[in-house]
C-alpha cells in the first residue's frame, strides 16, 4: 500500500507556532518538500529530513516529485491552512484523497478576521494569487467586506487601483503583514488616497466596499444595466438577456458555449452567477473578440474563453457543454446540429434572433425536439411631443430546450 503523504500548514510564526502532532510529522519525516520560505522555517535540528523547495511552474511537476519520493515518509509543507486555497487540492487530485493526512494551521483568513473583528462566515475570500486584479471585480458591492489573498508585495497597490477605476474609490483598505507572527503590522488607507510603499510580500487585504456617488451599480443577478458594456450594437439588451440567463439556468461548476458572442454579456453573466462557472465565447470578428475580453475583465469574469472563428468549425476540440447559447449565426450550415450532437443528455441550448429566416428554423427544431419556443417583446417610454407613448424594441424569438437521454 502506498505511504501516507502529510500535509502540514505552518504559519508566519513558524515552528513556535506549531501544535506537537504537526512537529512529530516534521521530525520523522524523510522528506520536506514545500517553498523555500515555509522550509526555512524549520529547525534543522529538529527537522534532518531531506529538503526540496517546489520547483516552478509547480502543478506539473507534483507527479513526478511524488513518484520520485515514493515509498518515503514525505512531508508537504503549506502556508496556513493546506485545504483553504492551498497545496492540498492539487495532491488529492495527483495522489487521491485516501493518502493525504492533512494537519491544518489557521489561514491568514482566520488570522485577519480575528484581527479586525470581522465574523468570517459574512466575509467574501478571493484570492490574487497566481490571478489578475481584475478577478476582483464580481465580488465589489456596497457595504460588503472582503479578504483579498495577496500575490505579493505590489497587490494593494493593484487592489487600489482597481477599486478606483471601477468607481470605489472610497473603500476603506487595510494590509495586514506576517499575520501571526512577531512582525505583524497594518497599513490602513483608502483606495483613493492610498500612499502607502510596497510592503512585506507575506499580507492580506481587507476591503470595506463603498461605492463612490454616481458610479454605476451592478447586481448580483443576470440582466446588467446595457451601459455596463463596451460594444458595437451586437449586444443582447438587459431584459432579453436576464430572460435568457433565466432559461440557460447556471449551476456552479458548469460550463456554457457562448456562440456569436457579440459584446459577451451571455458568457460574462453566467460566470458571474457563481465563481466556479465557466464559460467559451465563440465570436468570428476580431474586433467583437476583443471587445469580449475587455469587457470580461472590467466585469470581473477575466478567466472567459474566447475562441475567435466561424461557427460550428471554431467549436471542433472544446470541451463539453453543459449548455449552449446561440446568439447570432443561426442559419449557419450545420450549427445548430453541431451544438446539439455536442450536448450531453440534460444540457440545455437556448437560441434568440429577430429574422424570420431563423424563426422559421428553431420553429422546426422545435416541432422535432420540443421544448419551449416563446417571444419576447420589450418596450420603452419615451417623449411623444408633449406626452409619453412606448416605443417596442424588435420582439425576439427564443427557444430553449433540454436534451433528452434517448435522443442523440
Amino acid at each position: 500500500m502506498n505511504a501516507a503523504i502529510s500535509v502540514v500548514g505552518i504559519g508566519a510564526d513558524g515552528w513556535d507556532g506549531l501544535p506537537e502532532a504537526s512537529r512529530r510529522v516534521l521530525r520523522t519525516a524523510e522528506v520536506l518538500i514545500g517553498g523555500p520560505r515555509q522550509l526555512g522555517l524549520l529547525p534543522a535540528a529538529d527537522c534532518p529530513g531531506e529538503r526540496v523547495p517546489w520547483p516552478s511552474p509547480l502543478r506539473p511537476a507534483v507527479p513526478g516529485l511524488l513518484a520520485a519520493h515514493e515509498g518515503r515518509a514525505v512531508a508537504v509543507l503549506a502556508s496556513g491552512d493546506p485545504s483553504f486555497h492551498g497545496i492540498a487540492r492539487t495532491l488529492a487530485e495527483t495522489a487521491g484523497p485516501d493518502r493525504l493526512r492533512v494537519l491544518p494551521h489557521p489561514s491568514s483568513v482566520s488570522y485577519a478576521c480575528a484581527r479586525l473583528g470581522w465574523p468570517l462566515e459574512a466575509v467574501e475570500t478571493v484570492s490574487l494569487v497566481a490571478r489578475p486584479p481584475a478577478a476582483l471585480t464580481a465580488a465589489l458591492h456596497h457595504g460588503r467586506r472582503i479578504l483579498v489573498l495577496s500575490e505579493g508585495a505590489a497587490t494593494p497597490e493593484h487592489v487600489a487601483a482597481l477599486l478606483r477605476e471601477r468607481g470605489y474609490g472610497p473603500s476603506r483598505l487595510r494590509v495586514l503583514e506576517q499575520l501571526g507572527s512577531d512582525r505583524e503590522r497594518l497599513l490602513d488607507g483608502t483606495a483613493d488616497t492610498w500612499a502607502h510603499a510596497p510592503g512585506d510580500p507575506l499580507n492580506v487585504i481587507a476591503v470595506d466596499c463603498v461605492r463612490a456617488p454616481g458610479a454605476l451599480r451592478l447586481g448580483a443577478t443576470p440582466g446588467l444595466p446595457d451601459a455596463a458594456y463596451e460594444h458595437d450594437g451586437q449586444l443582447t439588451k438587459r431584459y432579453v438577456r436576464a430572460a435568457t440567463l433565466a432559461a440557460l439556468a447556471p449551476a456552479p461548476g458548469e460550463l456554457l458555449w457562448d456562440i456569436g458572442g457579440g459584446s459577451g454579456s451571455i458568457g460574462i453573466e453566467w460566470m458571474r452567477t457563481h465563481r466556479s462557472c465557466r464559460a467559451v465565447a465563440v465570436e468570428k470578428s476580431p474586433e467583437r473578440a476583443g471587445r469580449i475580453t475587455r469587457n470580461a475583465d472590467r466585469l470581473g469574469v477575466p478567466g472567459l474563453t474566447v475562441v475567435t472563428g466561424p461557427a460550428p468549425a471554431a467549436l471542433a476540440g472544446l470541451p463539453v457543454p453543459d449548455a449552449v447559447f446561440i446568439g447570432g449565426g443561426l442559419t449557419a450550415p450545420g450549427l445548430i446540429d453541431a451544438c446539439w450532437d455536442a450536448l450531453p443528455a440534460g444540457g440545455r441550448l437556448v437560441a434568440n434572433t429577430v429574422t424570420l429566416e431563423s424563426e422559421a428554423l428553431l420553429a422546426a427544431r422545435h416541432r422535432r425536439h420540443g421544448g419551449e419556443l416563446i417571444r419576447l417583446s420589450v418596450s420603452a417610454a419615451v417623449p411623444v411631443g408633449g406626452f409619453t407613448g412606448w416605443r417596442p424594441a424588435m420582439p425576439v424569438t427564443q427557444w430553449s430546450v433540454t436534451k433528452g437521454s434517448e435522443e442523440g
